[in-house]
């Protein structure tokens, strides 16, 4: 058992918003400085991805790790320390003088991140227990998540051109500190009052070999190929390690993941709702980014700039789903969202390399971003519910590990069907037809999600039992009081 401090909600919200935020900028942020840390560290052309895909690896493979930690060891002290290691690495990956240097401090953002993220969703969900009290602060901290992205290629654009590559690294410091800041302002400890449970060695050697495999496998495929030896190799040695996983969290008495979480159809229809958003999403941003540049020619600045719509129609979207699903179920919003991000992805398919911002870009991004904002809120709750609150952080780390995963695997794969569509070809026409294709399969990713939101149930179910709980914990809900580490 434990015993809770008392939170001031604003401040969790506060913490947990600028938290998600700095992280999504992040992603974003140092995309668009690539060319000039190449120049100006003297990278290798393969080397130079490393900068991407050493994060995508660590925050990736270390997700549920950390979540089961928020758990185990407490909700405030891991988002602390993950953020305390986040800043550290940005400041130390902001004066790199090597390529080796701010690869390091790029994996250990990475680690950061996967500590940290977790827990912040996990303070969300735990503090805001009322269903429509959580939707709205889960649409907040969406929106606030959303903004970060978008805002982060305008941010890595002006950054680069008007004060140097190395502040897409510094300008993460200022968040870190204002967040770490507002912990002690109501972000509540949780004093333990009876036996901890044992972390889950083999299973968190398993999960964080398996999905940092399965991470590597699909970020290379830009340079090797999904065909390759090294790559199928990487794949089947990342699902041997993940089927292992499995097998032992069936067995072990407490599990890194507990598999009984799975079973329930809130939790598995979230998650997968999330991968196949997250696909569709990444895979948009990403084409709609390079369908700007690269056939219409706009600036890296101008593309940034290009982007606020999609931003605020994401938060539009969020504040649409704290009025519908605020006192319904989750998929009261998740259904009409898939099928309108759907609906903005298939008007995307009419791009033309002789079209424009007003005419291609605007209408289908705040189309498909309103979309996007009633889906990202709403999927938050339902993957949280029915959980327990000391399984709070295991549900965060496996929604995050499902919305990484999607990404990777979205963006790998449908960055091979427009190459596919492409082949050696570089015209705007060509490039044309290879973003309209794959933005094609981001809307069916959405139909697809809007289908599994129908599969669930119409209303919400209360949290779920191990099944062999320890005699220490209640077999349900904990009394409001009462939360765990």
């Amino acid at each position: 058992m434990y015993k809770k401090e008392r939170a001031r909600p604003w401040a969790v919200l506060a913490a947990a918003c600028v938290a998600q935020f700095v992280f999504a900028l992040d992603m974003a942020v140092m995309n668009v400085a690539l060319p000039a840390i190449r120049t100006a560290l003297g990278f290798a052309p393969v080397g130079l991805s490393w900068v991407v895909h050493v994060y995508a690896l660590a925050f990736g493979g270390f997700l549920l790790l950390g979540g089961r930690a928020c758990d185990l060891y407490g909700r405030r002290r891991m988002f602390v320390l993950g953020l305390a290691v986040f800043g550290l690495c940005s400041l130390a990956g902001g004066l790199a003088q090597a390529p080796w240097q701010l690869v390091a401090a790029r994996a250990g953002q990475g680690l950061g991140a996967a500590a940290a993220a977790p827990a912040s969703l996990a303070l969300l969900t735990t503090t805001f227990t009322e269903s429509r009290a959580r939707v709205r602060a889960l649409g907040v901290w969406s929106a606030m998540n959303a903004a970060g992205g978008a805002l982060g290629v305008l941010a890595g654009g002006v950054l680069t051109e008007y004060a140097g590559w190395r502040w897409v690294m510094l300008v993460n410091l200022p968040f870190v500190a204002l967040t770490l800041a507002l912990v002690p302002a109501g972000v509540a400890a949780h004093a333990r009052t009876g036996p901890r449970e044992r972390m889950d060695v083999p299973g968190a050697v398993l999960a964080t070999a398996g999905f940092g495999l399965l991470v590597f496998g699909v970020v290379r495929t830009d340079a090797v190929g999904w065909t390759a030896p090294a790559t199928l190799a990487c794949l089947g040695a990342a699902a041997l390690l993940l089927a292992a996983f499995v097998a032992v969290e069936a067995r072990t008495r407490a599990p890194l993941v507990r598999l009984g979480l799975l079973r329930g159809r809130w939790v598995a229809g979230a998650n997968l709702i999330v991968f196949l958003a997250a696909a569709g999403q990444f895979a948009a941003f990403y084409f709609v980014s390079l369908y700007m540049q690269q056939v219409l020619h706009m600036g890296a600045a101008e593309t940034g700039l290009a982007f606020l719509p999609f931003s605020a129609g994401v938060v539009l979207g969020t504040l649409l789903a704290t009025r519908v699903a605020g006192n319904r179920s989750p998929r009261a919003a998740l259904i009409p969202g898939s099928l309108l991000a759907a609906a903005g992805l298939a008007w995307f398919t009419r791009i033309s390399p002789d079209g424009g911002f007003l005419t291609d870009v605007l209408g289908p991004s705040v189309v498909g971003s309103i979309g996007i904002g009633l889906v990202l809120a709403p999927v938050a709750a339902a993957a949280t519910t029915g959980v327990a609150a000391r399984e709070a952080g295991m549900a965060s780390g496996l929604l995050n590990s499902s919305r990484q995963l999607g990404g990777c695997v979205g963006l790998a794969a449908l960055a091979t069907v427009a190459a596919h569509r492409t082949g050696e070809a570089t015209s705007p026409s060509a490039l044309n037809g290879g973003y309209a294709l794959s933005l094609t399969v981001s809307a069916a990713l959405f139909v697809l999600a809007a289908l599994v939101a129908l599969a669930l149930p119409r209303r919400e179910t209360a949290p779920s039992a191990p099944s062999a709980a320890p005699a220490e914990h209640p077999p349900a809900r904990l009394p409001s009081g009462e939360t765990p580490a």
